[in-house]
């Protein structure tokens, strides 16, 4: 959800969101999205800190177990990280009763996420859940060990042993201590891996994950059950139509399936009169996405 709010209120939030973002925008409950950017705007503001307990470790057990957590933070906690929230940034009046632990200011704040989850994340939980699964595999099959996890972090990361470094805009180290460290792939994240501001919260990482491994595991799959469609559409656009996934330009499709973008876009051009795919264009570049007949061709309805 953090990360969320920001994907919605940035102007560059890349081509494999667009689906999520036209979807949202179109579908969603504006009053309670709304309501949500702006109290996470304020909460979890872009920039060099944001509260750690909005992200409570709780989270891993689902959403529930997450709002719990949050509802019973220590007051003492709260006071020191909303003054350190305070540093960053002023915050309006509102957030007052939080700071101070006020139970029912509390129990507002958990419902309010809880109607924004509802409207944000919820409907596309098993698209999100499949990306999460699918980067995970993904690294632990070509990894073999934790150094090969941890070298197969780059760009994103450079495992130098014993240190993990991190490109971000703010200067720190985080000891382990013989602790371990949780890496934990996220939809929303962009760009640059974040961690937990409290050094004596348990070691975690929240990454990027890579969108592009998500359309690779459908192909896989898609190999072993497509005899009939590639015999009705050819390997070759069948491969397209799957290689499409949540949604590909030209010259990612190009890429994936190795092929020049001059003869994907035939075959693009192909599938979409045939309805489906369909096309927009998004800048300089055309994003392809597949439409329910292709989705229920390919068995993904």
């Amino acid at each position: 959800m953090v990360f969320s709010w920001l994907r919605l209120t940035e102007l560059d939030s890349g081509l494999l969101l667009q689906p999520w973002l036209r979807h949202i925008r179109r579908n969603g409950d504006r009053q309670v999205i709304t309501s949500g950017v702006r109290t996470l705007s304020v909460l979890a503001p872009l920039g060099p800190y944001f509260p750690d307990f909005l992200t409570p470790p709780e989270g891993a057990q689902g959403l529930g177990s997450a709002l719990a957590a949050i509802r019973s933070t220590p007051r003492h906690r709260l006071r020191e990280e909303f003054g350190r929230l305070e540093d960053v940034r002023p915050t309006p009046e509102w957030t007052r009763p939080l700071a101070a632990g006020d139970g029912e200011s509390l129990l507002e704040l958990t419902e309010a996420l809880a109607r924004y989850h509802c409207a944000v994340i919820a409907p596309y939980t098993d698209l999100i859940e499949e990306a999460v699964e699918t980067d995970r595999l993904h690294r632990n099959g070509v990894a073999g060990s934790i150094e090969g996890l941890l070298r197969g972090m780059w760009p994103l990361m450079n495992w130098r042993p014993p240190v993990l470094e991190v490109q971000y805009a703010h200067d720190r180290d985080l000891h382990l201590n013989g602790r371990g460290l949780r890496l934990v792939p996220s939809y929303f994240c962009r760009r640059t891996p974040v961690a937990f501001a409290d050094p004596e919260l348990p070691p975690t990482v929240v990454y990027p994950l890579h969108h592009d491994w998500t359309w690779q595991r459908q192909l896989d799959s898609g190999r072993r059950e497509q005899g009939a469609l590639a015999a009705l559409l050819g390997n070759t656009r069948s491969a397209v139509l799957a290689a499409v996934g949540a949604g590909a330009t030209t010259t990612e499709l190009a890429e994936r399936l190795g092929a020049s973008p001059s003869s994907v876009s035939r075959h693009t051009s192909v599938l979409r009169e045939a309805g489906l795919l369909t096309t927009e264009r998004q800048g300089l570049s055309v994003l392809h996405q597949r439409t329910l007949l292709g989705s229920a061709l390919l068995g993904k309805n």
